[in-house]
């Protein structure tokens, strides 16, 4: 995407294993924004290993003329009842100084653009209940709020006691 003439221009590139410091950082501004940062335990190496070497997810930068000003974290799950793979949005986050610029919208539109590519049935993500700016903006683009489902979860040592029973 480039923006008119005598505004920023957007682009947007995949992350490369030498961008693993800064999606670290991006993910501990979005845990921070997010009043998480202490729940962030990842670390470069653990990164490097999961986003290089295990390819379990992708990242998306957003750049404004050339500088990295927000990313997108992303992997496929897959709908049995779709028979199909579908695109899960795990973050997205644009810096404060760039906001209302349209580049959240445009990361989106990138990752609808992806899912389309790789004939994905479906794009998901979680929003935290508290976050109205973000539920308003996803709303406004045609979202769907899951409202019959519940998020389940296992980690940690409920993880590892499930596993070892």
């Amino acid at each position: 995407m480039r923006e008119a003439a005598g505004r920023m221009a957007l682009t947007f590139r995949y992350a490369e294993e030498a961008d693993t410091p800064l999606i670290l950082q991006f993910i501990r501004e979005l845990a921070d924004y997010e009043h998480l940062l202490d729940q962030v335990v990842a670390d470069e190496a653990i990164l490097a290993e999961q986003l290089f070497e295990r390819k379990n997810a992708e990242v998306l930068f957003a750049l404004e003329d050339g500088r990295e000003v927000g990313f997108t974290l992303f992997f496929h799950n897959f709908s049995t009842f779709l028979g199909r793979s579908g695109l899960y949005l795990e973050d997205l986050y644009v810096r404060p100084a760039c906001r209302g610029k349209g580049y959240g919208r445009a990361l989106l539109q990138k990752l609808a653009s992806i899912a389309q590519e790789r004939g994905c049935g479906r794009m998901e993500w979680w929003c935290l209940d508290w976050n109205a700016p973000s539920i308003a903006f996803y709303k406004s683009l045609g979202a769907e709020p899951m409202e019959d489902w519940t998020v389940y979860r296992l980690s940690g040592d409920t993880l590892r006691r499930l596993a070892e029973s």
